[in-house]
């Protein structure tokens, strides 16, 4: 099956990749901004997420297929590659195994090692979701305030809801199959795999995802990886600092 995308302009193809519970909608705002630089921004659903379709078989092998057959499926046969996390990790993972398709690889606060699950709670919160008696995404919003204080990364979840029909709402993710596999998304890269081409980590400075002891084993594995900080941002740095993670993204694309 085909991974749904929302592609903006024409030019030089840039695919961009979410993170986890996200979609390629976290990222149209950017995306257009490229399009208008001379790019075709394919901004991606990755499998289970968002629009694409749902599956049982859920990690990084797998969505390193759906990308190659999405790809071939648009004729994309060399492209510039952006994921943030998740969707990093899927860069990643994409960029080592196919590395004459890339022409430039993009990985938003994402590093090489493995990182430990940290998602239950929000995971959990999702869960909490009775939507035989929701009926609003304010009434959805209360229940997660229960679990979730900080207001930003609940409308980011929120994001996840749709009306599957008149009245009743729904989860655009397969939140059954992102909990069982939860230990999937920090697994590391093959310490043996190496990726030689043009390559960029942009981490935020208020997280600690890729710190500064990171850089030997990025460099060993991604021998040319230039690594630039976004001021004022977390993990989150697109959506926290827009205006200078998209001009270091720029002026390495």
């Amino acid at each position: 099956m085909l991974l749904h995308s929302n592609i903006i302009g024409e030019g030089r193809p840039l695919v961009i990749l979410h993170g986890f519970l996200g979609s390629g909608d976290n990222w149209k705002t950017l995306g257009n901004k490229f399009s208008q630089d001379g790019f075709q921004v394919h901004l991606l659903d990755q499998r289970n997420h968002g629009k694409s379709f749902h599956s049982d078989d859920w990690n990084y092998n797998f969505m390193v297929q759906d990308l190659k057959e999405y790809c071939a499926y648009h004729s994309l046969e060399s492209f510039s590659l952006m994921g943030h996390s998740m969707g990093g990790k899927t860069a990643m993972e994409f960029a080592v195994t196919y590395p004459d398709m890339i022409d430039k690889l993009i990985l938003a606060d994402i590093g090489l090692k493995s990182y430990p699950s940290h998602h239950q709670d929000i995971l959990k919160a999702l869960g909490s979701l009775d939507f035989e008696i929701l009926s609003s995404r304010g009434e959805a919003d209360t229940v997660l305030s229960g679990f979730i204080k900080d207001i930003g990364t609940r409308q980011f979840l929120l994001k996840n809801l749709y009306w599957i029909s008149k009245g009743t709402l729904g989860l655009k993710i397969n939140l059954k199959v992102l909990t069982a596999n939860i230990s999937e998304v920090g697994k590391a890269l093959d310490q043996n795999a190496k990726y030689e081409g043009a390559c960029l980590f942009v981490r935020g400075e208020n997280s600690g995802y890729i710190e500064d002891m990171d850089e030997i084993g990025i460099k060993r594995q991604f021998p040319k990886a230039k690594i630039a900080t976004v001021t004022g941002a977390g993990h989150w740095l697109h959506a926290e600092n827009p205006t200078d993670f998209y001009h270091i993204v720029i002026n390495f694309l």
